[in-house]
């Protein structure tokens, strides 16, 4: 495995600077680096962008010494620029990306400086995961072109990326920046600006409910971290929600909802549009459509293709050894 780098078209982006450079902004500066981009950093400090620099070389050289990446990758990310300041940074890049520690104000700041300093058609980007996108772009003169680009950790190997549009934000702007993201190897998804934007929104749904079946006594955290692993998180590498719960069938659904609202409240009340599809005989794969609608061929090769996947991974897994980190913590 290893960090992809740029397709042989992308005409956009030829050089970027990256603002604020801890994990992921390090993380994100290696990755434009192996995609032969030109990148230049910046920290709070010339100290700290200095030994941020050092850190970077010091990670790709672990990553090319562990295979994740090719030894001739490791000169592109050395070669990476440091500067002293914003202003710096940002002159005559094609891409800015802010990613600072998230603090309104702070982030605010950097993007208006950053806005004043950069070339008039430079795109400006902010990392990050839970602030309100249309609040941040009020910092910048010329909100077309500013967008959310919200990468998860390690943003090297992950390779989801939520992009955030305003309403001012330029669709062509928009659309450059999707197909920039596929060329160097991401999976970027257009959401809008909302608390938590998407991914986060269901991953503490899903942190929520865990610990209060810890709390509830039903199980370990790390019995918990099991279940989720090898059951229906097995899954999630290959289908979302909605393509499993057709899988499953909605009317199954429907009835686990109903015993989750008796037991657990109305948290889990089943949702209108679940018992819609339903009463409409959309109950998934089975009936041949759910929330996706599917045609024979496509149910054949759903099904055979979901089991090799499944068998694939589940070998790969019993080949890899445990990850032994730490234990549970006594809070007696």
């Amino acid at each position: 495995m290893s960090i992809p780098e740029a397709s042989a078209n992308r005409e956009w982006v030829g050089s970027a600077a990256i603002i604020g450079v801890g994990t992921m902004g390090l993380g994100v500066a290696e990755s434009f680096a192996a995609a032969c981009i030109q990148v230049r950093i910046c920290d709070a400090t010339p100290e700290l962008a200095q030994e941020a620099h050092e850190q970077l070389v010091e990670r790709a050289r672990g990553h090319a010494e562990a295979g994740l990446l090719a030894e001739e990758v490791v000169d592109r990310v050395a070669a990476v620029e440091v500067a002293d300041d914003i202003p710096a940074a940002v002159h005559e890049v094609d891409l800015v990306f802010e990613a600072v520690p998230e603090q309104l104000d702070l982030k605010k700041d950097v993007l208006a400086t950053s806005d004043a300093a950069a070339p008039q058609d430079a795109v400006i980007a902010s990392n990050t995961s839970s602030l309100q996108i249309g609040e941040l772009a009020t910092s910048v003169n010329n909100p077309e072109r500013f967008l959310g680009m919200h990468w998860f950790n390690p943003p090297e190997w992950t390779p989801g990326i939520e992009v955030i549009p305003t309403a001012a934000t330029d669709p062509e702007i928009l659309e450059r920046v999707v197909e920039f993201l596929r060329s160097i190897g991401k999976r970027p998804a257009v959401v809008a600006s909302g608390p938590g934007f998407v991914a986060n929104r269901i991953q503490f749904a899903l942190f929520r409910e865990a610990l209060a079946c810890v709390e509830e006594g039903l199980a370990s955290p790390e019995e918990v971290d099991e279940v989720v692993r090898s059951c229906f998180g097995f899954r999630l590498p290959f289908f979302g929600p909605f393509q499993i719960a057709d899988m499953a069938g909605l009317d199954v659904y429907v009835s686990i909802f109903e015993t989750l609202e008796k037991g657990l409240g109305k948290r889990f009340e089943t949702p209108d549009r679940l018992r819609e599809l339903v009463e409409q005989e959309r109950a998934g794969t089975k009936s041949g459509a759910g929330f996706l609608t599917y045609s024979d061929e496509e149910l054949d090769r759903l099904s055979l293709e979901r089991d090799r996947r499944y068998a694939a991974l589940n070998e790969l897994l019993e080949r890899l050894p445990p990850i032994e980190v730490g234990q549970e913590s006594d809070q007696s």
